[in-house]
């Protein structure tokens, strides 16, 4: 078997998951959501959860592990931004 091909998955589901995590730091450390947009994360916090049902359905660790941990974390911003707005 050809292992290129799943460390190639590994790496791309690192990656993307690590770039994530400096706005999720910054979100959680200063609670501002101002710059960010509500409609972009709504679809993009749906979107990953789609990709992790898509893996699950695979059967595909490297989606599945990526996925889980980036929704957990749109997730967490999305919750931030909706209730800063109804605050105000």
């Amino acid at each position: 078997m050809n292992m290129i091909p799943e460390l190639i998955g590994y790496l791309a589901a690192t990656l993307t998951t690590a770039s994530f995590l400096p706005q999720a730091i910054m979100t959680f450390k200063t609670r501002d959501t101002d710059s960010l947009s509500l409609g972009m994360y709504g679809m993009f916090t749906l979107g990953v959860l789609l990709w992790l049902i898509y893996g699950i359905y695979l059967a595909n660790l490297a989606i599945i592990v990526a996925n889980a941990v980036t929704f957990l974390l749109a997730a967490a911003i999305l919750t931030v931004k909706i209730r800063n707005l109804l605050r105000k």
